[in-house]
């Protein structure tokens, strides 16, 4: 509930903003998001009404906040694990890059983000031997799989290693959705979550922090979840000045 509540304030207050765009009370950037969605056309030639606009613009966003819960979470996993924070700092060119890939990786399978998701039967089918007819609900459970000790060896242990040898199975490795995302049920982000988070991987491995006393715990009870904290670092500053190629 507090989340539908939340949506709705945040799509009035975009709604808002469209509408003051088109009367003239908000001049935006020319090309922003805000300027483009404002003046788009649909297939009709009308502009697109206030609420729908409203959720294209939030659809920028949200992504992004999402990949910030992935981020904290990084950052956990580069403070529990100082080996792999130091071999990815003296790392450099493609090593580093798939480095970067794997620990992104590793991140959205072993820490908690989305619990499950859920889609409906199209059509009668049976999968496995059991009967889903037509408009039932299956759900997949994103959280289990990537858990599943028959899949993954000691799944509780955070190794970026197990993805050294290349892409992850699409039906196995499942932490935003299974299958292609172009022609199943799996976020089509997925590939940007991947390069913000190796961005935001290697800026941690370039600069020195230390993390004081704080809860670093993350309850199960909430989706998405993060540490309780929000992964709080001090003494920031540069490691080393990077070379301008």
């Amino acid at each position: 509930m507090a989340a539908r509540l939340a949506r709705r304030r945040s799509e009035a207050w975009v709604a808002q903003a469209v509408r003051d765009v088109r009367r003239g009370h908000l001049v935006p950037r020319a090309g922003s998001a805000l300027d483009v969605v404002s003046a788009f056309h649909d297939v009709d030639g009308g502009l697109l009404d206030d609420r729908t606009a409203a959720v294209e613009l939030l659809n920028i966003v949200r992504p992004s906040v999402a990949v910030a819960w992935f981020v904290a979470f990084s950052g956990l996993a580069l403070h529990e694990n100082p080996g792999w924070r130091e071999r990815l700092a003296a790392a450099t060119g493609e090593e580093l890059d798939r480095g970067l890939e794997a620990f992104a990786h590793e991140v959205r399978r072993l820490y908690p983000f989305a619990p499950l998701i859920g889609a409906r039967a199209d059509r009668d089918l049976v999968w496995h031997g059991h009967a889903v007819p037509a408009g039932r609900l299956v759900l997949l459970d994103l959280y289990g799989m990537n858990h599943d000790p028959n899949v993954w060896a000691e799944p509780e242990t955070f190794d970026p290693g197990r993805f050294a040898g290349g892409q992850p199975d699409a039906y196995t490795f499942v932490p935003q959705g299974g299958a292609d995302p172009h022609t199943g049920h799996r976020c089509a982000g997925e590939r940007v979550t991947v390069e913000l988070l190796a961005s935001a991987v290697r800026a941690l491995t370039r600069i020195s922090w230390s993390v004081p006393e704080q809860d670093l715990s993350f309850p199960l009870s909430r989706m998405p979840t993060r540490p309780r904290s929000g992964m709080v670092l001090t003494g920031v500053r540069p490691r080393f000045v990077e070379s301008p190629d």
